[in-house]
């Protein structure tokens, strides 16, 4: 075992973090697309 195995900064589980990731990344690309289909119903 190296150091970095026996000392780690977090003990969470990384399936949270990844959640939390997902989340973000797909209410960001949401958001796009809603405000891409906005500017496209108002530009009509």
């Amino acid at each position: 075992m190296n150091q970095f195995e026996k000392d780690v900064q977090t003990k969470r589980n990384d399936v949270v973090d990844s959640g939390v990731g997902f989340i973000a990344a797909f209410g960001f690309f949401a958001l796009i697309f809603i405000i891409g289909t906005v500017v496209k119903l108002i530009g009509v």
